[in-house]
């Protein structure tokens, strides 16, 4: 790129970083020292989860928005799983389901209470159990409810049908570790990066790669889809060993459009994108800055807009769904920063400098709200259905009215349903998640059930059996203990019975 500053009309061009005060921080939060290459972090418009450090299993923090300032050590936390957690995503319609993955081959769905957590939870909803080796990643399907991928360290990506609490298809195209996933805007295409260095397009329904890129001079660690707009951003490392994007057309990953060299630092490069305000924002792991870009759909695509410094380290980060800003404050993006050594979690708003204290339209476009397009059954049979509804304020009777326009069907591939942020977005879902009832067969014998104690003929039943032994040894030694507790409650009782005067 040239040296020369490249000026270009832009309303986002002056966007700047707004760090939140101490009060409205987070602190307090042992944040886990896992090195893998994961946020760590999830939030909502209610909740901020964060993976703690723990010993004898993995959990995690959830944390009503509002409770900000210091976090007491004896918080409770989500602590089923019997490994370290090593994702966690919330159900992006449902806002108090939350699912989590570890290394302990399983993926749980939690369902936290209204007002958060009061003691700590150890019972999910639903346990999956389909990966044979410990499961890295999880993502909801962005316009399907109930449909939830899950890659694993076998080097498959499962997608679970929540609705019935199994895996329905298996992704089997990867040689090596998957690094990340990434939808585009309808559901219908996922965007995979892997250890092997390549870069791949599939088509998750039916398994077919539909692209495939060998990345030898860019090494890809890191994809996103740039919304509807048909293509895909990689961050990762050249040859020379420094840090690295690039621009790929989604239909042809024969070479990229564009390669764009950032810095000589080490540390991974998270993406992160903005489909409604078509901005790209770039978050090191191991440094402080986050710098943003405005895409645009001609060369030279990317345009640097500015950077935002700080100097804590980030670990991860992670991001507020739209419809949880604050548009008073012409608010576009809101970055949840967890800084280790500090033992804190930084919000990081990014503005837009306004004037005027109205909503601003222009940067407020229609955006995907809370509502699923699609059921399972609907997306699995191959279904492509035209947005369900859209949120118009055009043809509303007033200004804080919503009106739902319903589409044509069939139509275009699905969208999710569009909301509009004009007066805040305060709607609660009415989804509701019910985990499946599983029937339990039985074959008993002399008091033994023999299905309950057939011998595990592959490594994942071998470990989901030393799991399941575990906890009924831990249930088994707490019902010990109590019962010796009443024992000498009893005993007790019955001496002072025999000391009392009236027996003498």
């Amino acid at each position: 790129m040239s040296w020369r500053p490249q000026y270009r009309s832009s309303k986002f061009r002056n966007v700047y970083g707004k760090a939140a005060s101490r009060e409205h921080c987070f602190d307090g939060i042992p944040i886990t020292k896992n090195v893998q290459d994961n946020h760590f972090c999830a939030v909502n418009a209610r909740f901020l989860a964060i993976v703690t450090e723990s010993a004898g299993g993995g959990s995690f923090l959830v944390i009503p928005l509002e409770q900000t300032g210091r976090i007491e050590p004896n918080y409770p936390k989500v602590c089923g799983h019997q490994g370290n957690v090593l994702d966690i995503k919330w159900n992006p319609f449902i806002e108090n389901i939350i699912a989590s993955c570890s290394e302990d081959t399983s993926v749980r769905i939690w369902e936290i209470p209204e007002g958060g957590l009061k003691r700590n939870m150890t019972e999910a909803v639903l346990e999956l159990y389909g990966h044979s080796r410990r499961v890295g990643l999880v993502e909801w399907h962005p316009t399907t409810n109930n449909i939830l991928f899950s890659a694993g360290y076998d080097y498959k990506v499962l997608i679970w049908n929540l609705d019935i609490g199994e895996p329905v298809k298996m992704i089997d195209c990867h040689t090596d570790v998957i690094l990340c996933m990434s939808f585009n805007s309808d559901g219908s295409l996922l965007a995979t990066s892997c250890k092997d260095k390549k870069l791949r397009v599939v088509e998750p329904r039916s398994g077919r790669v539909l692209q495939e890129a060998s990345c030898k001079n860019h090494r890809v660690n890191r994809v996103v889809f740039l919304g509807s707009t048909k293509r895909l951003l990689t961050t990762g490392v050249s040859r020379w060993n420094t840090r690295q994007i690039a621009l790929w057309d989604q239909e042809d990953l024969s070479m990229p459009l564009i390669e764009e060299e950032i810095d000589g630092l080490s540390g991974l490069l998270f993406p992160f994108y903005d489909a409604d305000t078509h901005m790209l924002y770039l978050a090191g792991k191991g440094d402080g800055n986050i710098r943003y870009y405005e895409i645009g759909s001609e060369k030279p695509y990317l345009s640097y807009l500015m950077e935002f410094r700080s100097p804590a380290p980030q670990k991860g980060l992670g991001v507020m769904p739209k419809h949880g800003l604050d548009v008073s404050a012409c608010e576009v993006f809101r970055f949840y920063k967890l800084i280790t050594l500090k033992g804190l979690i930084e919000p990081i708003s990014m503005i837009v400098p306004r004037r005027s204290e109205t909503y601003q339209e222009d940067i407020y476009p229609m955006t995907p709200g809370t509502e699923p397009a699609l059921t399972p059954d609907e997306w699995l049979s191959g279904m492509n259905r035209g947005k369900a509804g859209i949120w118009d304020r055009a043809t509303s009777p007033c200004s804080g009215c919503l009106l739902r326009i319903p589409a044509p069907y069939p139509a275009v591939p699905s969208d999710p349903i569009l909301m509009s942020l004009k007066e805040g977005y305060k709607r609660t879902s009415k989804i509701v998640f019910k985990a499946p009832v599983r029937e339990k067969k039985s074959v008993v014998v002399n008091g033994i059930d023999l299905l309950e104690n057939v011998p595990p003929r592959t490594e994942n039943e071998l470990l989901r059996m030393f799991f399941r032994q575990q906890d009924e040894i831990r249930r088994l030694k707490d019902e010990l203990s109590q019962k010796d507790i009443r024992i000498r409650q009893l005993q007790l009782e019955l001496k002072n019975l025999r000391n009392s005067p009236k027996n003498t």
